[in-house]
């Protein structure tokens, strides 16, 4: 998430009383998850396994729970709650503002698009022309909708992450502070859930199609002209490159990549990144026509164990 100016290193460390490690004036720009981070954002990280991910990482202030050698050209957040202080970063950035309407007075709505009734529209939202907005669809704030889409009944965009740390008290929620982007031309069906992006954006691209009761989860990135069926479930952060098909109850594992051109057979478990072009079955993944001759063979060795 970019910040609406330049702040200081001293600034933010005094926002989340905490000390740091590096000038005064270090500039800070924005504040994101280490998948999406860019120069000038803020990181953060509570774990030892995974420090030298986040110091080698293109961020450049690192909100951290130890004091360490800090590489040249950043500089260090210590604070004894990383977790708990990138949410006041996103409570004070981003916090949550009601609407008075089921459809923002900030709404943009572009030329011929339609909002059927019981519809919510939040705040800041875009949704451009010739668009068709059914009956109960709820679509949070500054989400962006493109030209040409439609969007079914009951289905929500912009729902939090599912993202928590585990605590001896319970689990600790990360605030989202992201949005999500759908681009021109895409059909989405009934009852879907697609989440924002913690820092970032939840993005379905151009020509993309989507069925009913389709779960996609945040910061997914699915590509243009993409086909994806019913109950379907998409984890948090995974890639799905252009011309992409996922038939029917195909579930994913987050922070994965699917190539460009992949089918996905119907009740597939896609536990890693796969490359583009081929046709892929079964749990764990395999391609289709390696993971059916398995299967036969499987049925025949134990018709032959009956004999």
């Amino acid at each position: 998430m970019k910040l609406p100016r330049k702040y200081s290193l001293q600034e933010i460390a005094e926002l989340l009383n905490v000390t740091f490690v590096g000038p005064e004036s270090f500039p800070i720009t924005g504040f994101n998850e280490i998948h999406v981070v860019e120069e000038g954002d803020i990181v953060f990280v509570d774990h030892p396994k995974y420090y030298d991910k986040a110091l080698q990482s293109r961020a450049t202030v690192i909100l951290i729970n130890k004091n360490v050698k800090c590489p040249i050209g950043k500089a260090l957040l210590i604070s004894n709650d990383p977790f708990t202080d990138f949410n006041k970063l996103s409570k004070y950035f981003n916090s949550f503002k009601s609407s008075n309407n089921s459809i923002s007075e900030t709404a943009v709505i572009g030329e011929n698009t339609i909002i059927q009734p019981n519809s919510f529209i939040g705040n800041n939202v875009e949704i451009g022309n010739n668009c068709l907005i059914h009956a109960n669809v709820t679509i949070y704030d500054n989400c962006k909708i493109g030209n040409n889409v439609t969007i079914h009944s009951g289905t929500i965009l912009g729902a939090d992450a599912f993202y928590y740390k585990k605590r001896p008290e319970g689990y600790d929620k990360l605030l989202s502070s992201g949005s999500v982007i759908v681009e021109d031309n895409v059909d989405i069906g009934a009852l879907c859930t697609i989440d924002r992006g913690v820092t970032a954006n939840t993005t379905i691209k151009k020509g993309t199609k989507i069925d009913n009761q389709v779960q996609i989860g945040h910061d997914t990135i699915i590509g243009e002209n993409c086909l994806i069926a019913s109950q379907t479930g998409v984890a948090g952060c995974v890639i799905i490159e252009d011309d992409v098909i996922l038939w029917g109850q195909v579930g994913t594992n987050s922070g994965i990549t699917i190539g460009k051109g992949a089918i996905v057979l119907g009740q597939t478990g896609v536990t890693k990144s796969i490359v583009g072009g081929k046709t892929y079955f079964g749990t764990p993944i395999e391609e289709s026509r390696k993971k059916l001759k398995e299967i036969a063979e499987i049925k025949q060795l134990l018709k032959n164990q009956k004999r």
